[in-house]
């Protein structure tokens, strides 16, 4: 009997520098069904994927090297791409004009993961 593979949910882009958090957005993301492209580590790199990359969805850590990661959400923005903003600050975190995407806090869990990625994607679609 061979085994069917189905087809990814869609691509997510991670946009993180810290490797335990990039790895276990990676096997989260995964395990709910989605392929993911990335982890983009460093805000050059971010700004090419966001640019390039055949995504669907994106998550993007507030803070990428001592950097914010807004002009990576600008470039998504224009793309019409839904994403989500990775943060232990919260909201106080995130500019005023991205405060209405969804904030996934950390730490989080795979549920917390699953209903942003899902309320980014409905709010574009």
């Amino acid at each position: 009997m061979t085994e069917q593979r189905q087809a990814p949910a869609g691509r997510v882009l991670i946009v993180e520098d810290e490797m335990m958090i990039s790895m276990l957005l990676e096997d989260l993301l995964q395990e709910l069904g989605y392929e993911t492209v990335g982890p983009a580590t460093i805000p050059e790199r971010a700004l090419a994927m966001a640019r390039s990359e055949q995504i669907d969805a994106a998550i993007l850590d507030v803070n990428l090297n001592g950097q914010n990661t807004f002009p990576v959400a600008e470039i998504l923005h224009e793309r019409g791409i839904p994403f989500v903003f990775a943060t232990g600050y919260g909201t106080d975190g995130v500019a005023e004009r991205f405060r209405n995407r969804p904030i996934l806090s950390k730490p989080f869990h795979r549920d917390d993961l699953d209903r942003a990625v899902s309320r980014a994607r409905l709010a574009v679609e």
